[in-house]
């Protein structure tokens, strides 16, 4: 049979949500078909060091979290004599060259999928799954996002924009800004994290300075946004001929949580209950599935993504809440699930992605440089 393509699956990253990125990258690395995959385990520590870890001797069915291996050798990505991309050895003697297909990347957070790692992997010349630069930038800022789906002529809640700088200059004029033309709660989000980190639901005046002041620990700029009695309803989308929309899921928080926390997403077992699909009307489902797929063409985005909507249990009009270009793929992660509940099982869906990243890469390959060869 042909060769099978080396697929390297990239994890961990110097974000917030390292630890989250391990248990996705556990079950993307059990799941890729070794039929057709050879899957390569290259980490990211927490200062920033690549490393290609040997997981032989791993027992994938008991594997929760992959491992970053201390003594693994360090690599780096290099381009071979014939054209193709290696990891070659930082130190020499520690490995040999290993010529790569293509790279999926199982990261979150800052400096992992808002467009940093995806424009070394294309000044790599490498094929890697998801989002480009562009799509991977403004879909990780919550403000650029929101700003480029209303002018799309998508729903958006009201919501303020603080800076860092801002704030420490004129704190009491920041806090008066913060809540202009907004009524409590309001929720305060660090612009360019995941995993709901940083995030908080102020409810008094009074908290709203120190919910800033943690916020501003994550991002240098932070959104304000309105508090509404909305449902939290999410879509998975999955690029192919045409844009496919998944059933749509909600999520409900237990009485022990307000919002889908940090901690309700991975420390709570039983943090929110699951409707999957939600519990919409034909419309409502027809709808939102139509919005996400909106979405994610106005920002330009590739591969797959999750959207996230509020629906409005006054009004009944669905609201964008954010959009996340490497959603999560732990056990217990929406995308996946969305996708198996709509017909793309796991396995599939993992094929699925890796041929499109192979196919947008050789259609990069195919465009002219602009100077002679």
């Amino acid at each position: 049979m042909a060769d099978k393509i080396r697929v390297v699956v990239l994890y961990g990253g110097r974000s917030g949500e390292h630890e989250v990125s391990l248990k996705s990258a556990a079950s993307a690395f059990r799941h890729l078909d070794r039929t057709r995959f050879e899957v390569i385990p290259v980490s990211i520590d927490k200062e920033g060091r690549w490393q290609l870890n040997d997981l032989g001797a791993l027992n994938l069915a008991q594997t929760t979290s992959l491992p970053i291996l201390p003594d693994a050798p360090e690599i780096r990505l290099a381009r071979e004599p014939d054209g193709r991309v290696a990891l070659m050895p930082i130190s020499a003697g520690t490995m040999a060259p290993l010529e790569i297909d293509v790279v999926f990347p199982v990261i979150h957070g800052p400096l992992c999928e808002d467009g940093t790692v995806q424009g070394l992997l294309e000044l790599a010349d490498v094929a890697y799954v998801g989002s480009g630069v562009l799509a991977s930038a403004v879909s990780m800022d919550k403000d650029v996002a929101k700003r480029l789906a209303e002018f799309a002529g998508i729903p958006v809640a009201p919501y303020r924009v603080l800076t860092r700088r801002s704030f420490a200059q004129d704190r009491a004029s920041s806090l008066a800004k913060a809540v202009e033309g907004l009524s409590l709660p309001v929720f305060v989000k660090p612009c360019n994290m995941g995993s709901s980190v940083g995030i908080h639901k102020v409810k008094t005046l009074d908290a709203l300075g120190p919910a800033l002041d943690d916020a501003f620990r994550y991002d240098i700029k932070v959104l304000v946004e309105q508090g509404i009695d909305a449902r939290e309803i999410e879509v998975a989308v999955l690029e192919g001929e045409t844009l496919f929309a998944s059933l749509a899921s909600e999520l409900n928080p237990n009485a022990h949580h307000e919002f889908y926390s940090y901690e309700a997403k991975y420390l709570d077992p039983d943090g929110a209950r699951v409707d999957l699909p939600a519990r919409l009307d034909t419309a409502q489902m027809e709808r939102v599935r139509s919005l996400a797929t909106q979405v994610f063409a106005a920002l330009e985005c590739s591969g797959f993504a999750r959207v996230d909507f509020f629906l409005d249990r006054q009004s009944g009009e669905f609201y964008f809440n954010e959009i996340n270009t490497l959603p999560g793929f732990t056990s217990i992660s929406m995308y996946p699930k969305m996708m198996e509940a709509s017909g793309v099982p796991y396995g599939e869906l993992l094929t699925r992605l890796v041929g499109l990243a192979l196919d947008r890469h050789r259609q990069r390959q195919a465009l002219e440089r602009g100077y002679a060869s």
